[in-house]
């Protein structure tokens, strides 16, 4: 019967399609559905096999209407593919945003090292580095309060170097035995799988509240740390003490430092809320947008060098991932820089695929006892084997080294490779060139003499859980202080278990009275007792680099002015705050009404870059209202443009507005001071747009 015959194979009618749906060479099927061609130019669509596939719209049925074919192998190969393209997440730093870029060394440590990587100056290194929130799943948003990843693979002549750190210098624990515990704590609550990304929930803070250690860490996820204003404004760290060893054997520690060429930067905590809504994406964006518009971003690689003796008249032990070198203690000494210039040719493939591990480290570095350290070295490889599914995830172009590399190891699932010959073993006598063991150019590893008794038993030099936390405190600014106490109140007060509210106040006592005392009033609690400590509290001298505000660089530089315009606003007035936050290498985008722009006051179009609803002030660092007062009365019925000036003045932004914009600041409840500016003066809009206007803050929110 002719209803009986096959559909959908290369017969299948098709027309030109209608004008405007889509290029030349689209076709028309039967149904309406467009069909795109391949012409001369343009490769033909196949299977996995080669097969050419001659209609990618329509399956294989039995006749118009009738069932799919069990033989359309072209619909079940990519049904099949599609149903297994997702591979496991990683348990943490699932949300992750990667760069390629180069490291060149500027200073060489031929002194204390062999590796080629820090002694070769002037050689440029290829590198790929993942930066990453911690919590939250791969479909989270980018600005929650979190710890962010910054792992950098180096593609050395001697094959991967993987520095495996965070933007904060210490960790929760001191031994790699509670890491499941701290990240279960952390994670969606297992009973009802929320709160996703979040910190500020009862089994986490339950968690610290029994766990002592964490204490120091605590201080820096509750500071504005961990509420980046973008992943080029963050410092990164390679958290424990390394060896370097030269080629004698001799070993020196080093701690490494990753120092912004940007500074750092950080949000306000409604501000990151706020952006969470409007773009989730938008630290991944913030760097897809610099690399695109030749805005490289840069950090420099500083180390902290110290020898065995040195380490043993810290009043601290540099094994305890808890604690840090203060920098006055031990200056830092800058010795590269990277620059990441190049977005991945396919997130998946690269950004996914890319596979970190402590373990990795090339010959002239070695590790410390640090037993969180330790426990890293097994995790990290044993987590990418359940993750990328096969032992060869080595051949992944993203994680294989660029320099030679061969071994016996053989097959496994995904096998690249295709070793030739009959031995896969050694010592051998058959073939004279499988490779061999190289004991000059190998792998050397410090001789550190060991002694003692076996036993799971903590340092007594681990027990100073709170001298470095209160360290860090009294080292902020007053500014910051403030918000770390904010942010144990907005934290805590989520909390539904009392006695945990109580636990962690009672901590706070010991780093610092007054902090215990704003974060008890805060949430409405009686101060409670403190915990006895391990160890006597101590004082050490502030260390002014552990601010951010107080270290802020004065400088519009790789940010961004935000200017909003409606018809009849005034061009030459937009035109001259465009060019002075240009000058100083700022980022400028017009926001209109509308996404087509507005008509100026001499009648031609400014095209916009964002839509108000669409494009709030909180994706900017500073705004300027240019209006007339048509447009100004208009915008005053329009909640997106009060929003767009409110939100700018409560995140303390400067704001340059000209007299026609006077209505919707009125509006808005903005208030004349020193970061409100007239827009026709761009050099002082220039000049408080570099930095936040702090002393608004009490005027706007209140502060525990």
């Amino acid at each position: 019967m002719a209803n009986d015959k096959k559909s959908g194979d290369s017969g299948t009618p098709r027309k030109q399609a209608s004008k405007g749906a889509g290029e030349p060479g689209t076709l028309a099927g039967t149904g309406g559905e467009l069909h795109q061609v391949a012409n001369g130019s343009q490769p033909q669509l196949t299977t996995n096999q080669g097969i050419p596939i001659p209609d990618n719209q329509n399956s294989l049925k039995a006749n118009t209407r009738g069932p799919t074919l069990l033989e359309d192998f072209i619909l079940r190969e990519k049904i099949t593919h599609f149903d297994h393209e997702r591979i496991p997440e990683r348990i943490v730093h699932a949300r992750g945003t990667g760069v390629h870029g180069t490291f060149e060394l500027t200073h060489s440590l031929a002194q204390y090292t062999t590796a080629k990587i820090l002694t070769e100056v002037g050689e440029k290194t290829p590198v790929f580095t993942r930066f990453s929130t911690v919590a939250g799943g791969a479909g989270s948003v980018d600005t929650p309060r979190d710890v962010r990843g910054f792992a950098v693979k180096f593609y050395t002549k001697e094959g991967n170097w993987d520095l495996v750190g965070n933007n904060i210098p210490v960790f929760f624990i001191q031994d790699a035995m509670k890491f499941p515990d701290v990240v279960h704590s952390v994670k969606m609550e297992p009973d009802r799988g929320f709160p996703q990304s979040a910190s500020a929930h009862d089994t986490f803070w339950d968690f610290i509240s029994l766990t002592p250690e964490s204490m120091h860490m605590v201080m820096w996820i509750m500071s504005d740390r961990t509420i980046p204003r973008s992943l080029r404004m963050i410092e990164g760290f390679g958290v424990h003490s390394f060896r370097l060893l030269d080629a004698a054997g001799k070993s020196t520690f080093v701690k490494f430092h990753w120092r912004p060429r940007l500074g750092l930067q950080s949000t306000l905590w409604d501000e990151a809320c706020k952006i969470a809504g409007a773009d989730p994406d938008f630290h991944r964006r913030d760097m897809f947008e610099a690399i695109g518009r030749g805005d490289f971003p840069e950090w420099e690689l500083a180390v902290q060098l110290f020898t065995e003796e040195e380490a043993e008249k810290f009043p601290f032990d540099h094994l305890d991932a808890t604690k840090l070198i203060p920098e006055e203690m031990l200056p830092l000494q800058v010795i590269g820089r990277m620059v990441l210039d190049r977005w991945p040719d396919n997130f998946f493939a690269e950004t996914e695929q890319v596979a970190y591990c402590p373990a990795n480290i090339v010959p002239g570095i070695d590790f410390s006892n640090d037993p969180l350290l330790q426990g890293r070295l097994f995790s990290y490889l044993d987590t990418q084997l359940s993750r990328l599914g096969s032992p060869n995830f080595h051949q992944i172009p993203v994680n294989a080294p660029k320099c030679p590399f061969a071994n016996h190891q053989r097959d496994g699932h995904m096998q690249m490779a295709q070793p030739k010959g009959r031995v896969a073993y050694e010592p051998q006598s058959l073939d004279p060139d499988s490779p061999r063991e190289t004991p000059a150019a190998g792998f050397p590893s410090h001789a550190t003499p060991e002694s003692g008794a076996k036993g799971r038993i903590r340092a007594e030099s681990f027990a100073d859980h709170y001298t470095q936390a209160r360290l860090f405190y009294r080292s902020q600014t007053p500014t910051e202080q403030t918000h770390l106490a904010f942010a144990l109140v907005f934290e805590l007060s989520k909390v539904a278990h009392l006695h945990v509210r109580q636990a962690m106040v009672g901590h706070l006592r010991h780093i610092d009275a007054d902090l215990a005392q704003r974060v008890a009033d805060g949430l409405g609690l009686p101060l409670p007792e403190a915990p006895k400590p391990a160890v006597p509290v101590q004082d050490m001298a502030p260390s002014p680099a552990l601010q951010i505000i107080g270290k802020m660089r004065h400088t519009l530089a790789g940010r961004a002015v935000g200017i909003l315009v409606a018809d009849g606003s005034d061009g030459k007035v937009i035109e001259s705050l465009r060019k002075a936050a240009a000058d100083v290498g700022a980022g400028v985008k017009i926001i209109a009404p509308k996404v087509g722009g507005a008509t100026l006051a001499d009648g031609t179009l400014l095209p916009a870059d964002g839509q108000l609803a669409g494009t709030p002030s909180v994706m900017f660092d500073a705004v300027a209202v240019v209006l007339s007062a048509a447009g100004a009365q208009m915008l005053c019925s329009e909640a997106a443009a009060l929003d767009f000036v409110s939100d700018a003045f409560a995140h303390l932004k400067a704001i340059a507005a000209n007299p026609g914009a006077q209505a919707l600041l009125d509006k808005a409840n903005v208030v004349p001071d020193a970061g409100v500016i007239a827009a026709d003066d761009a050099k002082g809009f220039i000049a408080a747009a570099a930095t936040r206007q702090w002393a608004r803050e009490p005027s706007v929110r209140i502060l525990p």
